[in-house]
């Protein structure tokens, strides 16, 4: 199944129509923000769930604020519009979704101030970002993670993926599934584009929010099953490079990821270099809870066709 439609300029029109021109500010100078949502179907309820809608559209609309973005849309508006599309679009699989917001004036000049924003949003269906996500293996990148006074980690924005581009580039060049970045001061910080944990003596430790590393939402989550449910301790902390060589397990997370064991990094094996036991009920845990089969926290799901939509402006 392809995608067909698009949120774009106010309406959902088809995918073909959702174009911009070469001179859009958010080309020439990646003055844009981009969320990542999954939907994930599940074929018990015959129900497609979008996981933590909410919690996306509130960090995309800060992210357009950062860029002086001023949207006519609140998260509830944000909400119906993701509603229509994917009824239009009616998947019966996994999907990955995309709202964007952007300058959309075609002019030439680098600046944020004066310029008009505007927000876009579609979707495709989508299985796995990582060819193995129980068995990752990794090195240390070359290159740094910008830091939040060059360009501010909180926000998706589309210029900074740059340095993941080089970053994950390097990684598979050398034959490695992904990347650990470090921060300016040395000590890890996030993935190419996912965070990062390792686990110890049964503790699961992550760097801190203000190490450069995105504010994740698939990492709130994960502290909070850890917590809740595998009853594992959860340390927010900088963490040594060398602490990933005597780790007992390790993994990355994030909507596109999801959540991937690492079981190599440098061409050393992460604990005995197999998905550990931790990392394999969090996984199970993790999978149960999107999908809206863990009764506990099934309010994180939104479901798409059972949900009532208000009409957006007719498809083209």
């Amino acid at each position: 199944m392809k995608n067909r439609y698009a949120f774009f300029e106010g309406r959902i029109v088809p995918i073909e129509e959702a174009k911009v021109s070469v001179m859009t500010h958010a080309l020439n100078y990646g003055t844009g923000a981009f969320g990542g949502l999954r939907g994930y179907w599940n074929e018990a309820d015959e129900e497609l769930y979008v996981f933590r809608p909410r919690d996306h559209f509130k960090r995309i609309l800060a992210s357009a604020k950062m860029l002086l973005i001023d949207l006519p849309y609140t998260i509830d508006d944000m909400v119906n519009i993701l509603l229509n599309l994917l009824q239009a679009e009616g998947f019966r699989q996994d999907c990955y979704i995309r709202p964007l917001v952007y300058k959309s004036d075609n002019v030439i000049g680098v600046r944020l101030n004066d310029l008009k924003g505007d927000f876009t949003m579609f979707s495709i269906p989508f299985g796995s970002y990582l060819g193995d996500e129980e068995g990752t293996k990794v090195a240390v990148s070359s290159w740094r993670r910008i830091s939040d006074i060059s360009i501010p980690a909180r926000g998706k924005f589309t210029g900074a993926y740059i340095n993941s581009a080089f970053i994950k580039s390097e990684a598979l060049m050398n034959g490695y599934d992904e990347a650990i970045v470090l921060d300016e001061s040395g000590h890890i910080g996030e993935g190419s584009a996912e965070n990062v944990f390792i686990i110890r003596n049964n503790k699961v430790i992550t760097p801190p929010v203000n190490a450069d590393i995105l504010e994740g939402i698939t990492r709130m989550t994960v502290m909070q099953l850890v917590r809740e449910e595998l009853g594992l301790e959860v340390i927010e902390r900088p963490i040594d490079r060398t602490e990933f060589y005597v780790a007992e397990e390790a993994f990355f997370c994030g909507t596109g990821v999801q959540l991937a064991a690492i079981t190599e990094v440098d061409q050393r094996p992460v604990g005995n270099g197999k998905l550990g036991p931790h990392v394999h009920a969090l996984r199970d845990l993790y999978f149960s809870v999107v999908r809206g089969q863990h009764p506990a926290y099934k309010h994180f799901c939104l479901p798409v066709y059972a949900s009532e939509a208000i009409a957006v402006p007719a498809m083209g």
